[in-house]
């Protein structure tokens, strides 16, 4: 069962991040039943993980990273640490798991690998006291330690350690990510504007004597429109869910275009309408230059992952983009 699930999604365009807490007791289906999101990986994987978050927000995801508690203590250990002051009284021991938390409110502590996963677990003491919020409280701890651990790595201090960091993280994370892009977004990373870590927002709820956590799409909607990137910033001024955008499939593909729109709907645009069209060399899209700036072009094509733009012809005009899907 996966402790912690955490989604972090990049927006390249305003060069912003956000990290995103799912909660382990989160309400999903598996093979039809109710199920925790925290269980998804002990059925069927890194798969089963993946499936139940794009599923629970409707998006796809890209990337994933895996990592077990000795992995997490050598890759704290490896950026060299990082100093907290305690908000709460931690006293808790587990002999079963070797685990045992002691910190005192108030003081400051440095937190090694071995202290990080102490404080990164912790949420209730011997004496039963502890979070009232439960594992929502243990979210919240672990998002002081990860803006710690953010502040570190922004930090000019952990230049000698970046090659103790990419010496490390090979041996103990698994993704799907390769050597060059794990660079890459490590860099756009630290360089972003904004870095935003929150929780999915929701409500407990028994459902058959078992305690869930219930996910509520209204109350996540703007965390929701970062994502999908429904409104862009004011340098962009574009809402995606009002753009009318027609999709023709010119490569004789059946169903290409239907897919192409269901894609579109989860990256936030709302209507679009589907058809044919002579055959298409090329993929790209049909604007009118004269409505959108340069720059909402260039969101338009990064957006779209389409680098074709042409001027939209006038008996298309009811239209404000038309994306001709071509064999290329």
């Amino acid at each position: 069962r996966t402790d912690t699930i955490m989604l972090i999604h990049y927006d390249k365009i305003n060069k912003d991040v956000s990290v995103i807490s799912i909660p382990r007791d989160t309400l999903i289906k598996i093979n039809g039943k109710n199920a925790k999101i925290n269980a998804a990986h002990a059925i069927g994987g890194v798969r089963y993980a993946i499936d139940a978050v794009e599923k629970l927000l409707d998006i796809d995801i890209n990337y994933y990273g895996k990592v077990d508690y000795e992995g997490f203590r050598e890759i704290v250990d490896s950026i060299g640490g990082v100093d907290i002051e305690i908000q709460n009284n931690m006293d808790y021991d587990d002999p079963a798991q070797d685990l045992h938390i002691h910190f005192k409110k108030g003081e400051t502590v440095h937190l090694d690998g071995k202290k990080a996963e102490e404080f990164f677990r912790w949420r209730k003491n011997n004496n039963g006291t502890g979070l009232a919020e439960g594992d929502l409280g243990r979210i919240e701890n672990q998002h002081i330690f990860i803006s710690k651990v953010i502040e570190k790595l922004k930090s000019p201090r952990i230049i000698p350690r970046i090659p103790s960091i990419f010496m490390t993280l090979p041996k103990y994370v698994e993704t799907n990510m390769s050597g060059d892009e794990i660079i890459k977004y490590g860099y756009a990373f630290m360089r972003a504007n904004d870095i935003k870590i929150e929780t999915l927002k929701g409500h407990t709820k028994y459902i058959g004597g078992i305690s869930y956590f219930i996910y509520d799409e209204n109350s996540n909607k703007d965390l929701l429109d970062r994502i999908y990137n429904t409104t862009l910033n004011n340098d962009f001024n574009i809402d995606k869910s009002k753009l009318n955008i027609q999709v023709l499939n010119g490569t004789g593909k059946t169903g290409l275009a239907a897919n192409y729109r269901e894609y579109l709907k989860k990256k936030g645009y709302k209507n679009i309408s589907i058809g044919n069209t002579k055959d298409s060399e090329y993929t790209k899209i049909l604007i009118n230059k004269g409505n959108f700036s340069n720059k909402q072009i260039k969101y338009i094509k990064e957006d779209l992952k389409i680098d074709k733009v042409e001027n939209i012809e006038k008996n298309y005009e009811k239209f404000d983009i038309i994306i001709i899907l071509g064999k290329k």
